[in-house]
């Protein structure tokens, strides 16, 4: 007889684990063998696919599906971005066609990545699509896709083996990414815009978990993920990438950063636009060329707690001045925080609160001038800012603890 208490409906899918590299249940060593396991998997409504130790070279982008884990091995699987190439198209593509014509074929490969580009007059991109080349015929390649944007020689059009080492097409949800190196191989590699690409690079998918993924060398943002709710980050770093180290991107919900690192990139963590309820808990972000924290249009309701700001260049936590007190970065709250040694480069600030920034509250941090004192100012409050409130911080060596403009200000 059946045990009636045994009768709770039996529905687990995605439990498979499929092992993939030197020795595995697919071999080999580049994202052809790493796609084939992801695609193989969605097939059975997700499961694990686990990376064996090895180099991978990247050639294209991986694409992840829903309900996957892509588990690696620590630092020992690394996957490298192989080296990039680019030229101008040679006659014009319109967004119907999944074709392009090219000055110099030869960086092109079945199965690569190509970013496609556009300029505008000011040099700014115009246009860009993301796709995979599936057949090189002389200097015709051909696409997965059909365009749907137009590429014109007017707008300086250009084709590029550029892509994101890790990324998935829109409204893919509910993924983990762990333990592994994502290599963007920098010196080998052209410039990509972070709201295009990344090491990891998605938009519009939600639920998506790091835990104990590196992002380095990129040359453009080490994570940039936009509008893309719950995301969130533990234990991962973000190190020289050429732009921004983690990239909240514009009306991203509740991203959550734990005991992350962030640096030697441009930024360490931006908040983009519209970034709302987001925390930066137990965090480093130390030596970024330009801020460590930077936090503006529309970006409200955010916490940074026990976050260390060490060494950035020419601020360590900056809030943007936006066009209007609507626009602003309103209600953050910045608690139990250490600042060492930020703005050497600049005018030695720490915490700089830009424009009509409302709200902010600071309390219980620590800031520290450095064995060479460059950090020269605690926090500087602009004349426009509004509401800001000082609760328990403690100040040492520097020439100024809080420079305050005009703006209403509580106690220090």
């Amino acid at each position: 007889m059946v045990d009636p208490a045994l009768n709770r409906t039996r529905s687990a899918p995605g439990r498979l684990e499929l092992s993939v590299g030197p020795g595995g249940d697919l071999e080999g060593r580049d994202d052809r063998v790493l796609q084939a396991g992801a695609d193989y998997l969605a097939r059975l409504g997700g499961g694990v696919l686990r990376i064996l130790p090895a180099t991978y070279e990247m050639d294209n982008a991986l694409y992840l599906h829903p309900g996957l884990t892509l588990r690696g091995s620590g630092e020992a699987t690394v996957l490298r971005k192989t080296t990039s190439g680019s030229t101008p198209l040679k006659r014009d593509s319109d967004w119907y066609e999944n074709r392009v014509t090219v000055e110099d074929p030869s960086p092109f490969r079945r199965g690569c990545g190509i970013m496609l580009r556009s300029y505008d007059d000011g040099g700014g991109l115009r246009e860009v699509v993301r796709d995979t080349v599936v057949d090189v015929d002389g200097s015709e390649l051909t696409l997965s896709r059909r365009l749907l944007k137009n590429f014109w020689l007017e707008h300086r059009a250009t084709a590029a083996t550029l892509f994101p080492l890790v990324t998935a097409e829109e409204g893919v949800c509910d993924v983990v990414v762990e333990d592994l190196v994502l290599d963007g191989n920098l010196d080998e590699n052209e410039e990509i815009n972070g709201n295009y690409a990344g090491a990891v690079f998605i938009q519009q998918c939600h639920r998506w978990r790091f835990r104990g993924v590196t992002a380095r060398n990129y040359h453009g943002d080490g994570f940039s993920f936009q509008v893309c709710d719950d995301v969130g980050f533990e234990d991962c770093r973000s190190l020289d990438n050429a732009s921004l180290g983690f990239h909240p991107g514009s009306g991203s919900q509740r991203p959550l950063f734990r005991n992350c690192e962030a640096r030697g990139n441009a930024q360490g963590i931006f908040f983009c636009w519209g970034v709302t309820d987001g925390r930066v808990e137990d965090c480093a972000c130390r030596d970024n060329r330009d801020y460590g924290i930077s936090i503006g249009h529309r970006d409200t309701d955010n916490r940074l707690t026990g976050t260390l700001f060490e060494g950035n260049h020419r601020v360590g936590l900056l809030f943007r001045e936006g066009s209007s007190g609507y626009r602003g970065g309103h209600r953050t709250v910045v608690e139990g925080c250490r600042f060492v040694d930020n703005g050497f480069a600049a005018e030695g600030v720490a915490v700089d609160v830009r424009g009509e920034t409302l709200d902010t509250e600071i309390r219980d941090c620590r800031f520290e001038a450095g064995a060479e004192g460059r950090q020269r100012i605690g926090i500087r409050i602009g004349s426009e800012a509004r509401g800001t409130r000082l609760s328990g911080n403690d100040f040492e060596g520097m020439i100024e603890d809080v420079s305050a403009g005009e703006g209403e200000t509580g106690p220090g």
